[in-house]
């Protein structure tokens, strides 16, 4: 019978990180930014969330599983999301009479991903994007990763970014209603395929303050970060886009590191001050100066988001020397089991006076993650549920 049928889609999404980073929102409610964004598309094949939604006129209620653990499906963002996409699913019914009336079906929602969840790793903005494109495909929608960005970026932010593969930025708008707070593409994971990464995974407990509460916090109490927003990063999105499309990784090194800087330092401006970075993320910037000052150039580049773990961006054709350092000093390390990372040799010789900071990387990251730049969502039929 049709009212026992099983509607169901299903999708991949990846994480990002940004270069030029998000912090502070002029509207709380429609997480709309202060200002723009930069960041890259990490591949799928490393770091994921896979989600299934089904709906049935046999559901009582809507549901959302994470990670095994039942959800809080009521929270406003995850309904700003369901509420947008079930009246666009509304205005296709309404004009396709035939067409199943999913959008009065409640949803069942599961989700898995395959990295700590709410330690820094992006969680939040995979977690919704993935949510956002496997109901989309479950109603059939016709939209364009544009418009579904702009209803992930009302869940997370940052998920809308992750509705792209590649090198994607957030404009942070105008407009009131957020309208014109969307995502687009810089360029596509193909024009500049040599980026990589390593996640020195610090820690991979909750945060103790979220990336929401840090926000308003920081936008209520930092003078820093007024300046950030107004002056800092608007010339810095320019700069970063040219590097992207030019495969400029010197200048994305030296603007990437700038920026996380400038970050925290509005962490630390913040009343009171909130501390992401401990002392595991701080030797691993010393870490990546050793490696650039040994190299001569800037052949690495840290980030930190909201967390305690490095993201270290590099190109491929620096692999040995880089992550080949790093090797050196974590190759016990949980992360190296793969083709790639067996491929990869612990350097003999490593930079000149770390002898300390090498230390205190094997005292505090707990595990390695290698990967690179990567594509957007995916459609699958692995199901969940």
């Amino acid at each position: 019978m049709a009212e026992e049928e099983v509607y169901r889609a299903s999708t991949y999404a990846p994480v990002n990180i940004a270069v030029i980073k998000y912090w502070g929102k002029r509207d709380t409610k429609l997480n709309l930014p202060t200002n723009s964004s930069l960041s890259v598309t990490l591949s799928q094949d490393d770091l994921r969330t896979h989600t299934t939604a089904s709906c049935s006129a046999q559901l009582s209620k809507d549901t959302l599983l994470l990670n095994g653990e039942g959800q809080d499906i009521s929270s406003t963002r995850t309904q700003a999301c369901l509420r947008e996409l079930r009246s666009l699913r509304q205005q296709l019914e309404a004009k396709h009479a035939t067409a199943p009336k999913l959008s009065q079906m409640k949803l069942k929602i599961v989700s898995e991903n395959n990295f700590p969840t709410a330690a820094g790793l992006a969680s939040s903005a995979a977690g919704f994007a993935a949510l956002v494109r496997a109901v989309a495909d479950l109603y059939q929608l016709p939209a364009s990763p544009t418009e579904l960005s702009r209803i992930a970026r009302q869940g997370s932010g940052s998920a809308c970014r992750s509705l792209f593969g590649g090198y994607a930025g957030w404009q942070m708008g105008e407009k009131d209603d957020g309208s014109d707070s969307v995502a687009y593409e810089v360029a596509p994971a193909s024009h500049w395929p040599a980026m990589r990464a390593i996640i020195l995974v610090a820690s991979a407990e909750k945060k103790d303050v979220s990336s929401t509460a840090g926000m308003q916090q920081t936008v209520a109490t930092s003078a820093l970060f007024q300046h950030r927003a107004n002056n800092v990063v608007p010339k810095r999105m320019n700069m970063m886009e040219k590097a992207m499309k030019e495969r400029d990784f010197e200048t994305f090194a030296t603007l990437t590191m700038k920026d996380s800087n400038n970050f925290h330092a509005c962490c630390l401006d913040t009343e009171p001050p909130i501390f992401y970075m401990n002392e595991t993320s701080r030797a691993a910037v010393r870490m990546c100066e050793a490696i650039n000052k040994e190299a001569g150039r800037s052949i690495c580049a840290y980030t930190f988001d909201a967390g305690p773990n490095a993201v270290v961006y590099y190109l491929k054709d620096d692999e040995s020397s880089v992550v080949g350092t790093f090797k050196s000093m974590l190759g016990e390390k949980t992360g190296w089991e793969g083709p790639r990372g067996q491929a990869i040799k612990a350097l003999q010789k490593t930079p000149e006076g770390v002898e300390i900071i090498s230390e205190m990387l094997k005292k505090g990251v707990s595990r390695i993650i290698l990967t690179g730049v990567g594509d957007g969502p995916r459609s699958t039929n692995d199901h969940l549920c």
